[in-house]
This record gives C-alpha cells, structure tokens and sequence, in this order.
C-alpha cells in the first residue's frame, strides 16, 4: 500500500510502485481532470501539484509521492468558489478544445503561489506546457488578469 494525501485526504492504493501517479490518479482514484497527453512528460496534459511545485505525472511513480500532498484540479476549488485562475481562465476565453487546460491551470497556480506578479518572462520560464490549439496569447491575459485578482 501507498499512501498520500489527495486534495486534502488521505488515501492507500494498492498498486505496483512504478505505476505512473497518472493512472493511480485517474484509474484508480477517479479523479479524470488530469490528463494524459504525451506520456514523456513533455506537454504537462498531467500537471498536478506535488508537495505544492507543479509537477508532470505521467512519468512520475507513485511510490515518489508516499506521504506526499498531492492536488489536482478538482481540488483547487474553495467549495463552490473557482480559483481565481479558473475564473480567469473563464473570463479571457482562454480553452478552445480544452484538453491541455487542467495541466495548464495547474502550472499557472503553483507559478502564482510562489510569484504573485510574474512578467512576461517569469511566465515563459515557469509555464512550459504545450496547448496544441495555440491560445497562448489568451493564457497569458489570463495569468495577468489572475494575478491582479
């Protein structure tokens, strides 16, 4: 058994160590926010938080995030209050297919968490997912728009 605690609970799997935290995450906890995209940890489809750093999880083993605090999409949310990213991201009509989004909004959150007011090179360097649709323009609008928030 594994244990770690997920948005905020504890929870134990029972899984081979080296089973990608993604499948554990999705498959086997049902959380299916997080995303697989490209399985080398290249676009950040799977980005969720680790211990509060942003982290890609389709490469990454559950047997790293014993004991752990891991947070997904579904739990950046207060309740029934978006996080402030995800209201901008709503605000500056930031998805076009959506798929890269919850990866994207994850890296966005932990970029903020540590760097309140990024500039534009502070977002180049800390948010290195890839969204296919090309909306980046938006994406940045909106990370501006969430740190004013």
């Amino acid at each position: 058994m594994i244990d770690f605690v997920l948005n905020g609970e504890t929870v134990s799997v029972d899984v081979e160590p080296d089973t990608p935290l993604l499948w554990v995450i999705r498959d086997t906890l049902g959380k299916t926010g997080t995303k697989f995209g490209c399985g080398v940890a290249a676009c950040g489809a799977c980005t969720v938080h680790v211990d509060g750093v942003a982290t890609r999880t389709c490469v990454l083993p559950v047997e790293a995030v014993a004991g752990s605090s891991v947070t997904t999409i579904e739990g950046i949310a207060a309740g029934e209050t978006r996080h402030r990213v995800q209201q901008a991201w709503i605000d500056e009509q930031v998805p076009q297919c959506g798929y890269c989004q919850s990866g994207m909004i994850m890296a966005v959150t932990a970029l903020l968490a540590e760097n309140p007011s990024p500039t534009d090179a502070d977002i180049d360097d800390a948010v290195t997912n890839i969204c296919r649709c090309g909306t980046y323009g938006r994406i940045r609008s909106a990370i501006h728009r969430a740190a004013r928030a």
